[in-house]
């Protein structure tokens, strides 16, 4: 079964992060700079939130079209759902239908390794797909030969 670690290990490793006290303007530079969707909010070492282009489109709606001065600490997700690197891809898929969520911070312990987001699942799935499909021709090119076959004795 494909798990979070090996999305990461193909997906490499470049984490964006971010305090709580970043100005949420900083943060939308960082994300267009990076062309990112989303900064994993980082407190003295521990994972305090997600901030997605969700929050700060609500953000920005609800502030009717300015960014002003907030910080992220006040439109972040502060309890952003987690996996580990030995959660398994399936386990991942329900987690990101079931929390509307595109992002998923990977925490080992307290240590963050990385995101997961949904363009990373679906990647991976369709690269596990064309693989077992690649299997599976492998398999059926190699069936035996039922009408000549010897008969046995």
């Amino acid at each position: 079964m494909l798990k979070v670690s090996e999305i990461l290990r193909v997906k490499g490793n470049t984490l964006f992060t971010a305090s709580p006290d970043t100005s949420v303007i900083q943060a939308l530079e960082t994300m267009s700079e990076q062309d990112i969707g989303s900064l994993v909010i980082m407190d003295r070492g521990h994972l305090a939130g997600m901030l997605t282009f969700r929050e700060i489109i609500r953000h920005v709606n609800g502030n009717h079209g300015a960014v002003g001065s907030t910080t992220i600490r006040s439109i972040m997700d502060s309890k952003p759902v987690s996996v580990s690197p030995d959660t398994e891809a399936d386990e991942v898929q329900r987690l990101m239908l079931e929390n509307h969520s595109r992002y998923i911070p990977v925490m080992d312990g307290t240590v963050l390794m990385g995101v997961i987001s949904f363009y990373d699942m679906a990647q991976a799935l369709v690269a596990a797909q064309k693989f077992e499909n690649s299997m599976l021709k492998a398999y059926i090119r190699d069936w035996p030969d039922e009408e000549n076959k010897s008969p046995q004795a």
